[in-house]
């Protein structure tokens, strides 16, 4: 049980720091977008559109490792 619990903490961690990054990442590109209009340049479009859905999906991965490293605690406790 504990090497669950070390694996879904480090796992966790691990998808937290590249969900910072992600989100570094997709600020950058709003940074970037302020001054260009939705759809001028179909390749950055789809560049912003694929990063968010990255960064969505990302975020999901991570609140499910987050939700599993909460429920190997539940379970180690009440043994």
């Amino acid at each position: 049980m504990s090497e669950e619990n070390g694996s879904a903490k480090a796992r966790f961690q691990i998808h937290a720091i590249v969900e910072v990054v992600l989100l570094l990442v997709l600020v950058a590109y709003m940074a970037l977008a302020q001054s260009r209009m939705v759809g001028d340049d179909f390749s950055f479009t789809v560049v912003g559109a694929a990063l968010m859905v990255l960064v969505t999906y990302w975020t999901l991965n991570t609140l499910r490792d987050g939700l599993e490293v909460i429920a190997v605690r539940i379970a180690r406790s009440k043994h």
